[in-house]
C-alpha cells in the first residue's frame, strides 16, 4: 500500500490558493501602477483569505456555507469603510480602493466555492474598470 502524502483535496486547495495569489497579484499591480494605497500584498491577502474562508465553509459542511460568506462581506465592508477618508478640501478619497478590496473578497469567495471563470472574469474587470476614462467636471468658481 502506497501512502498518500498529499491528498487530492489538498491539491485542490493548493490550486485555489495559487489562483487566488495570482489574481491578487494582477489586481495589485494595476493598483500600484497608479500609486493607490492597496496594492499587491493587500489584494493578494484579501483574495486568499476570502478563498480560505469560503473553501473551509464549503468543505467543513457544518451548516450553511452562506453563513461564513455573509460574514466575509461584512468584515471586508468594515475594512473598506476604514480606508475611506475625507480629504482636506472636502473630497472623499480611497473610495475606489475600498471597492476594489470588496471585489477582491468576492473573487476569493468565487475561487473558494469553485467558480473559477467567475473569478477570472471579475479579475479582468477589476483591472479594466479603473482604466476607464473619467469624466472631468470643471469646478465652478465661487465668489465670496
Amino acid at each position: 500500500m502506497v501512502l498518500e502524502i498529499i491528498s487530492s483535496e489538498e491539491i485542490s486547495f493548493a490550486i485555489k490558493l495559487v489562483l487566488a495569489v495570482i489574481f491578487g497579484f494582477l489586481i495589485g499591480v494595476e493598483r500600484e501602477s497608479r500609486n493607490k494605497p492597496a496594492g499587491i500584498s493587500t489584494h493578494s491577502f484579501v483574495i486568499a483569505g476570502s478563498m480560505v474562508f469560503a473553501y473551509l465553509s464549503y468543505n467543513i459542511g457544518a451548516g450553511d456555507p452562506a453563513r461564513i460568506a455573509a460574514q466575509i462581506v461584512t468584515g471586508i465592508g468594515f475594512i473598506g469603510a476604514g480606508m475611506i477618508l475625507k480629504g482636506n478640501n472636502g473630497t472623499v478619497v480611497n473610495l475606489t480602493t475600498a471597492a476594489s478590496i470588496w471585489l477582491a473578497a468576492a473573487i476569493g469567495m468565487a475561487i473558494g466555492f469553485g467558480f473559477y471563470f467567475v473569478a477570472a472574469l471579475c479579475t479582468v474587470a477589476s483591472i479594466f474598470i479603473p482604466r476607464i476614462p473619467h469624466i472631468k467636471y470643471k469646478k465652478k468658481k465661487v465668489y465670496k
